[in-house]
């Protein structure tokens, strides 16, 4: 994790709400055919609904939070699924509270 990387992420404010919706998927989104929301992640295209964007502005927003390490992302046939990576996103606190 880079720690500029995650910054960069979190100054967006929708990349902050997809990060708050996908803490409790299973109260922001309604349940998948291909894909357990807590298990394997919200499909990109309720994220995407959601938020009212288009996909390819979701696959943006997607790609840095990615990057900086706060979402995983998993291909199930066509789709992609993203959840918290939660062991990242508790070290990135550790990290910040350490050096305030």
């Amino acid at each position: 994790m880079k720690t500029l990387s995650v910054f960069q992420a979190l100054a967006n404010d929708r990349r902050q709400q997809i990060l708050a919706w996908l803490k409790d998927p299973e109260s922001h989104f309604p349940p998948q055919v291909d894909g357990d929301l807590v298990k394997d992640g919200v499909c990109a295209c309720s994220i995407a609904e959601k938020l009212e964007i288009s996909q390819p502005t979701l696959s943006e927003h997607m790609r840095v939070l990615v990057t900086a390490g706060l979402v995983l992302s998993k291909r199930t046939k066509k789709w992609t699924f993203y959840k918290r990576n939660e062991p990242e996103i508790r070290r990135f606190k550790r990290l910040v509270v350490s050096k305030i």
